[in-house]
């Protein structure tokens, strides 16, 4: 399909060369990494040396910290729920920034009704978390705080060493998501403090269908689903050979090719954002700087996101994003927008573009001749 595809915070492409690493676990090489005999042996060492890989991606003291699960839906449920559950004799509060994905906000809502009591940590207007409300919240009681590396709806990216300094200053565990950030910025859990955090394998051009969740060592959590033995008990089931082979794959060349892509992508985003901005009433959400930098994303006055989505899709053949692809079937406006002090109505007429290895400075007049004809068709049909 032809096309200019802006959407890679929703789903990326797998890497061809990962595609073929990982293609022989699907046929000839299969295995289940339990199995004692020699298919079951050579599937355990694919395994582990994904796991490897994956580690050596974040700077994780060791393999052993990682553990692997079906998506990083799943990844956020085991980190929150498990270190809640398993840790709430030392306390029962848990915080979050007010930005974070619903897969790590409705699991410390749902653990409200087991007795938790959850705080959310407010964000100034680019969504950067106050330090100070976050270290007035901070109690002996805090068994787990949560607060994302990046936030996939603006691109802002958080100041993670000092809150973690904070949380361990006065609270327990701090877990991160680094969905939108691994493979994009340099990651180190050892230097920046971290106890617990997520990772998705699609997210780095991997498989769909795998997510990681480091645990540093000395972390006691609990596993949320059971059955037999795998992954250190914390996640049972038989591992996807496939997906993790290629997961490990996939974070090798992130590792290996991130600063070079990192600074290729940040040069189109930087072309994007100058131009869009010239557009009537447009604005940029999230911080203009620390930001993500493969990230650009908008709001317009007097029109809706979802109308801009399917018009520059439809007439364009553009594909954007109005936010968290999970939760845009809702058609509410992105609580993060709200979070940053959006009224519902500015909140409503968000773009996302975020971008990829498909994407070059040459496709940037074609994107801004598109958003521009698609805001002025649509403000002409707005009552507004």
């Amino acid at each position: 399909m032809c096309g200019i595809y802006l959407d890679y915070q929703s789903t990326s492409p797998v890497d061809q060369r990962v595609a073929e690493f990982a293609e022989r676990y699907l046929y000839s090489d299969f295995g289940n990494p339990s199995a004692l005999h020699s298919r079951g042996l050579a599937a355990k060492a694919v395994l582990e040396e994904a796991r490897a890989r994956v580690a050596e991606l974040i700077n994780a003291e060791g393999p052993e910290t990682i553990v692997f699960t079906a998506g990083v839906s799943e990844a956020n449920n085991l980190a929150i729920r498990g270190a809640a559950q398993r840790n709430a004799a030392k306390g029962k509060k848990l915080l979050a920034s007010s930005i974070e994905h619903i897969s790590v906000l409705n699991p410390m809502k749902d653990l409200k009704k087991g007795g938790f009591d959850l705080a959310l940590v407010p964000v100034d207007s680019t969504g950067i978390i106050d330090l100070a409300a976050l270290g007035g919240l901070l109690s002996k009681e805090t068994v787990l705080t949560s607060v994302m590396y990046a936030n996939s709806d603006i691109g802002t990216i958080e100041p993670i060493k000092e809150v973690s300094d904070l949380v361990h200053e006065k609270g327990l565990f701090l877990h991160v998501d680094a969905t939108a950030a691994a493979g994009k910025i340099a990651m180190d859990v050892q230097k920046d403090g971290i106890d617990l955090l997520t990772l998705s394998s699609n997210d780095l051009y991997g498989p769909q269908g795998a997510g990681a969740l480091y645990v540093r060592p000395g972390v006691r959590i609990q596993p949320v689903i059971f059955g037999g033995g795998q992954e250190r008990g914390y996640r049972p089931g038989t591992e996807n050979l496939y997906a993790l082979a290629g997961f490990g794959e996939a974070a090798r060349l992130a590792k290996q090719e991130k600063a070079e892509e990192s600074l290729r992508l940040q040069a189109i985003r930087d072309g994007l954002i100058k131009e869009m901005l010239k557009i009537e009433e447009s604005y940029l959400t999230g911080h203009p700087t620390r930001r993500l930098p493969h990230h650009a994303s908008f709001r317009f006055s007097r029109i809706e996101g979802e109308s801009i989505l399917l018009t520059m899709d439809a007439m364009f053949n553009i594909q954007v994003s109005t936010g968290s692809a999970c939760s845009s079937r809702t058609l509410e406006p992105s609580h993060v927008l709200l979070a940053i002090g959006l009224k519902h109505e500015e909140a409503h007429g968000s773009m996302v573009m975020t971008l990829g290895r498909h994407n070059n400075l040459d496709q940037i007049p074609a994107i801004v001749n598109a958003a521009k004809k698609t805001v002025e068709r649509l403000r002409a049909l707005s009552p507004l």
